[in-house]
């Protein structure tokens, strides 16, 4: 049972990292349509970046500590590729040149999108594997 309570927890994260992610999407492209300002946009992204970091780094800490090697190595590449825009001091959009860069910006963040919703699908899978494992189990 506690299996399972890890899958969920684990799916809770990922929809979180999801929806993180869109954020960001939604702020480029309200930019892109000239919704908001690039001050208000490259402020609103820059706050989402670390907390997105972290819950990313959390999330392949918790797959290790639960044994879920698989897990942990697909979200390996996803944490090494933050580590080095962090390392390299990319992470963070500018403001002055956001409208420069928003076609690669976007592109990087349909990529990171793309990657969590096959870890979500994965993930998902596992939770109701675990389930009928579990009621199984118990008959």
């Amino acid at each position: 049972m506690g299996d399972l309570f890890a899958w969920l927890l684990f799916f809770f994260i990922l929809i979180g990292l999801v929806v993180m992610v869109v954020y960001q999407l939604m702020c480029l492209a309200d930019l892109e349509f000239d919704y908001i300002n690039p001050y208000d946009s490259a402020s609103r992204i820059n706050k989402m970046i670390l907390p997105e970091f972290i819950t990313q780094g959390v999330l392949c800490l918790l797959y290790l500590m639960t044994g879920h090697w698989f897990m942990s190595l697909l979200s390996v590449p996803y944490l090494y590729y933050n580590v080095t825009l962090y390392m390299q001091k990319q992470h963070l959009v500018d403001v002055t040149e956001i409208f420069n860069l928003l076609s690669r910006e976007k592109k990087q963040r349909l990529f990171k999108l793309g990657y969590l919703v096959l870890l979500l699908f994965i993930s998902l899978f596992w939770m109701i594997y675990t389930a009928i494992q579990d009621e199984e189990h118990t008959f």
